[in-house]
């Protein structure tokens, strides 16, 4: 391969990789992408960084497939998606033609899977462009500089707003955190980012002075996370500090790193963290979050159906118990993907004044708008899952372990808080959870010589 050639490939895969990067640090500023516009804007962006792989793979003659096993599920739900929006009847009523679809909404479902193809396409990208552990820390401490440069700004938001509009005009005092219209949108970066922190700091093996900063970035985004008072977050977090605690006894065991340890020490040692994080929670609530959590907390009854009040369907109850009834009205195909807001007022037992536009359930959501399907394809994605977290211990080693079991633990925060909140349709989280799935998705890298490295294409 000519000289000019090799260099023509190493800018392409260098514009991939970075660009990739300039793509997620853009898609975290406007609200973390919401509106039509910006929505668009990720798409376009993402689908041209795939266009260069394309080209790449062209000059190069090889295209180094990354592992897609867990990819598989989003492609095909991605497909169903477009099956769903596909108009298969037309008939005329009143003079005016109506276009009968499986979904609710055709439109939305199309749109739902360009999005979700533009998504998993990014995930892909990460998966086969992070080639060398440098870069690998660098993908880790993006998401995590995302998250702290995000709490950063919530903390002075809340600090010293006082009127509608603060710096971006959405952002009303009192309302949201960061740049998110919404508080608990918040929360699922802070634990995309945690469990990085998480795994990062217990696993990594890394330097002193790196534990330092980590530890530090993980008590900025705590405090941050309390002032938000997302009561979901709390909880996903509490369980990520507990799950990395048992990932790390779970590693000593198989390391034998301090001699043998019994799995009834083991045990005794968990139920001892739990007793700790839980103790730790509440204690920080009370310090930090005091009578605006406890607000909160009468929020939630309220949400739950232990409280009633003027009866517009807005609790977390009613909304439930809606979605419910679609997905037995639905039983198979769904109300499309994209299509729930649309289905939902004919099962809503409310007043109308307000139509809720997700199931505040994303579990439920998914199985009211993809039937049994869409919940065949969610069932598929959590075996792969499962085998991919067992295998970690066996296949990496050093920052790469690290970053798996902290990859792990952010999707067990995000899974947590996906049972009450919809936190996944910010196009910035869903982002996150694909990057963390690329995390996992990784071969081992750690020990790839540079020659090899560059070989396939890899530029620092």
């Amino acid at each position: 391969m000519r000289a000019d050639e090799k260099l023509s490939l190493r800018l392409l895969d260098g514009a991939a990789f970075y660009g990739l990067i300039i793509i997620t640090i853009l898609t975290a500023i406007p609200y973390g992408t919401v509106e039509p516009w910006s929505i668009a804007a990720f798409e376009i962006g993402t689908f041209f960084l795939g266009l260069l792989w394309i080209v790449h793979g062209f000059l190069s003659g090889s295209w180094r497939i990354p592992n897609l096993n867990l990819f598989y599920p989003l492609i095909a739900l991605a497909l169903y998606a477009f099956l769903q929006s596909l108009s298969w009847r037309q008939a005329e009523v009143a003079g005016t033609k109506i276009q009968s679809a499986i979904s609710a909404d055709p439109f939305e479902s199309w749109l739902f899977g360009w999005r979700l193809s533009a998504l998993t396409l990014a995930g892909i990208l990460a998966a086969r462009f992070t080639a060398t552990t440098s870069r690998l820390r660098l993908l880790v401490h993006l998401l995590v500089l995302v998250a702290v440069l995000s709490a950063i700004f919530g903390i002075i938001r809340q600090a010293t707003q006082h009127e509608p509009g603060f710096l971006l005009p959405y952002l009303n005092s009192g309302g949201g955190f960061g740049q998110f219209i919404n508080r608990n949108h918040f929360a699922f970066t802070v634990e995309a980012a945690m469990g990085l922190l998480l795994g990062v700091s217990l696993l990594g093996r890394g330097r002193r002075e790196e534990l330092l900063v980590y530890l530090s970035a993980i008590l900025l985004l705590w405090v941050a996370l309390v002032m938000s008072r997302s009561r979901g977050g709390l909880l996903a977090v509490t369980v990520q500090a507990i799950c990395a605690i048992s990932l790390l006894i779970e590693s000593r065991v198989r390391s034998r790193a301090r001699g043998p340890i019994s799995w009834k020490k083991s045990a005794a040692a968990v139920a001892l963290i739990v007793l700790v994080t839980l103790g730790t929670t509440i204690a920080g609530v009370a310090w930090l979050g005091g009578d605006q959590l406890t607000t909160g907390v009468e929020t939630a009854n309220i949400e739950m159906g232990q409280v009633n009040l003027r009866h517009e369907g807005t609790r977390r109850s009613d909304i439930w118990r809606a979605s419910w009834r679609m997905a037995r009205a639905h039983p198979l195909f769904g109300a499309g993907l994209g299509g729930f807001w649309a289905e939902l007022p004919a099962y809503h037992d409310a007043s109308g004044s307000q139509t809720p536009q997700q199931a505040h359930n994303d579990y439920l959501e998914l199985f009211a708008s993809g039937g049994l399907i869409g919940a065949a394809i969610l069932i598929w994605f959590v075996v792969i899952l499962y085998g991919r977290a067992r295998s970690i211990f066996r296949e990496q080693t050093g920052f790469q372990r690290g970053a798996a079991m902290g990859a792990i633990l952010g999707l067990v925060g995000i899974g947590v808080q996906s049972l009450v909140e919809f936190g996944l349709h910010v196009t910035l989280n869903a982002l996150l959870l694909m990057i963390l799935l690329s995390i996992l998705s990784l071969d081992r890298i750690d020990q790839l010589p540079q020659a090899q490295a560059h070989r396939s294409g890899a530029f620092n």
